[in-house]
């Protein structure tokens, strides 16, 4: 990686690509492939895993393929960055300290068996943590949603700026009234059940972290918390936009709440609120 420019210059060379047009195009060209497939053949694999370990699907591989193709765009304008995707690995745009972290479809699972929680995430970032995460993009093929968030202009949801106000809703007796959980192993869930127990009134599980995620930036979760460590390009565009949305989000795993770096590997659980309180009082669960 390259550490010979300023931070200044990598956050300008950030700016300097039109990512939500190279987003907006992957989504189109991504649900244009999964609307040919139907959900039987969403099934089949390549017979590889990706980086991350996982059995690679063939829609996995072809949305991801879109992706590189956009950014392959992007390099062909003159931009250079560093991808980090979930079924390739690390791949270089010229070596720059500008990294772009995908998941092409986070949620494979849903997206194969026809569930509608799936999405495409991408990242971009002027460092090597979560907390230099500047350009954050995710959009749900289910519900067809657009969410997207840059430092310091807040988070849009379908074009609409996401109200940062909004707060959580506890019951009479101080419960959470709907905390998202990830990660949703049986094993998990016995291990956490009791401290699920006693902060929320109702559990939902979408199966896929970037929607689950999202969720807590419009507010529909009072807070989230996956019960075991996650990767980075499942998690660093939906983190920036709830905390654009005004949430709070942390990684346990950390001394700094932000400090997971980005990259294929799991570190970490993730754990987002509307408020600090509540972000505090659910690391405990994790850790």
């Amino acid at each position: 990686m390259g550490g010979t420019i300023s931070a200044a210059e990598t956050s300008a060379a950030a700016n300097a690509a039109d990512w939500l047009l190279a987003c907006r195009n992957a989504t189109t060209r991504i649900g244009a492939m999964l609307a040919e497939q139907p959900v039987a053949e969403r099934r089949m694999e390549t017979g590889t895993l990706g980086s991350g370990g996982d059995h690679t699907l063939v829609i996995d591989a072809a949305a991801e393929a879109i992706v590189f193709e956009e950014l392959q765009t992007l390099h062909d304008a003159g931009h250079r960055f560093h991808a980090i995707s979930e079924e390739r690995g690390e791949v270089e745009f010229g070596d720059s300290d500008v990294r772009v972290v995908i998941d092409p479809i986070d949620g494979s699972l849903n997206a194969k068996r026809g569930l509608p929680h799936f999405a495409l995430s991408i990242a971009v970032a002027t460092g090597v943590t979560m907390a230099d995460v500047s350009f954050g993009y995710v959009y749900e093929f289910g519900p067809h949603e657009e969410w997207w968030a840059r430092t310091g202009e807040g988070a849009f949801l379908n074009g609409e700026l996401l109200d940062r106000g909004i707060g959580e809703i506890r019951g009479r007796d101080g419960r959470l009234e709907v905390l998202g959980i990830e990660s949703a192993d049986p094993r998990y869930v016995r291990n956490a059940i009791d401290a699920l127990q006693e902060r929320a009134y109702r559990l939902r599980a979408h199966g896929a972290l970037a929607s689950s995620l999202c969720q807590v930036a419009a507010a529909r979760f009072d807070a989230l918390v996956s019960l075991r460590n996650c990767r980075a390009v499942d998690v660093a565009a939906a983190q920036l936009i709830v905390r654009e949305a005004g949430g709070y989000v942390s990684f346990p795993g950390f001394d700094e709440p932000l400090a997971a770096p980005l990259d294929v590997v799991p570190h970490s659980p993730v754990v987002a609120a509307r408020t600090g309180g509540t972000l505090a009082e659910l690391e405990t669960i994790v850790v």
